[in-house]
């Protein structure tokens, strides 16, 4: 049997693409085209799109996290000479297509939420399950950190984020276990924290089979890295850069996202919104987009059985009009 290059490589970034075929599917991939990964993470879409480019086709590849941009030199190094990547935010999506002088592309992939890499190294301080210092930064050049959100935002907007970021029932008492614990000391790290958020839940809570801290853990986290805030610019500037047919794909991970982005294409996708009464159009609207899919797409029970994070996965696919 043959070395198989590309499961080996699988092996070693440790990451399985979510709704990889289906992703494929929805970029309708053109052999001369150009595209963009918006969120790298550790290539794995980015290596099955560029596989199918030729001649002039041309993949642009950003992440906020600079150890993704190396190990994506590494993972796409055979096909570095149609790849380019960039060190941003995919809120500046616009300003990189024209750092490059790209007019238009003919397809954009946004696969939202923290790559499993970044779950799974302790140091990164995502994970509730390991200990580490309090950092959850995506782009670990970033300032906020979640030591300081958890030490010294107020009580209050702790417990707006913890409720509307992480969907907690629990957010109040969790929110004011915190500040009790660190008017006695600062909480440094994610199994302190954990135990703080599992000391102000009840007992009901704790026999459930999610992790006690799994939705605290979220909302930090989006507050971090401002995950929401930054979702519909991107989109605006998404639909505003693609060429006449090319798609829009956008994988998200949590109802808070995929509300984001279901709303943003239902806007983009509208036209004339003048009172029916009007004899003619007079606002001059037109939809920039239509939409492919009217229900997100969803993993298959293979999938599911390989990789369980895909579960809450949903993608959501539009066309530039």
């Amino acid at each position: 049997m043959g070395f198989d290059r590309n499961a080996a490589s699988d092996q070693a970034f440790g990451h399985k693409p979510v709704l990889l075929e289906e992703c494929l599917t929805a970029l309708n991939i053109k052999p001369d085209g150009i595209y963009v990964d918006g969120t790298l993470g550790r290539a794995g879409h980015s290596l099955e799109i560029v596989k199918k480019l030729t001649g002039n086709g041309r993949l642009i590849c950003l992440d906020r996290d600079e150890t993704a941009i190396e190990a994506a030199k590494i993972r796409l190094a055979d096909y570095l000479e149609r790849v380019t990547l960039v060190h941003s935010n995919f809120s500046r999506i616009a300003e990189v297509l024209h750092q490059l002088d790209i007019p238009g592309v003919d397809g954009m992939l946004f696969d939202l939420g923290v790559s499993s890499p970044q779950l799974d190294e302790a140091q990164r301080g995502f994970s509730y399950k390991q200990d580490a210092p309090l950092d959850m930064r995506m782009d670990e050049s970033a300032a906020l950190t979640a030591r300081e959100v958890v030490n010294t935002w107020p009580y209050e907007e702790l417990r707006r984020i913890l409720f509307e970021y992480g969907e907690e029932r629990y957010a109040p008492a969790i929110a004011k276990r915190i500040c009790q614990h660190r008017e006695q000391k600062p909480i440094e790290t994610t199994l302190e924290l954990a135990d703080i958020i599992r000391s102000a839940m009840p007992a009901s809570a704790l026999r459930e089979k999610q992790h006690p801290a799994k939705r605290s853990f979220q909302a930090i986290r989006i507050a971090v890295n401002d995950e929401l805030g930054e979702l519909p610019p991107m989109l605006d500037a998404a639909a505003e850069n693609l060429r006449s047919g090319g798609r829009l794909a956008v994988i998200t991970f949590h109802s808070l996202e995929d509300r984001i982005v279901k709303r943003k294409f239902q806007e983009l996708a509208q036209g004339c919104i003048c009172p029916p009464e009007f004899p003619v159009c007079v606002c001059g609207r037109t939809p920039k987009i239509r939409l492919v899919t009217r229900k997100p797409i969803v993993s298959g029970e293979e999938e599911l059985a390989e990789n369980p994070r895909a579960r809450s996965a949903k993608l959501r696919v539009a066309e530039k009009c």
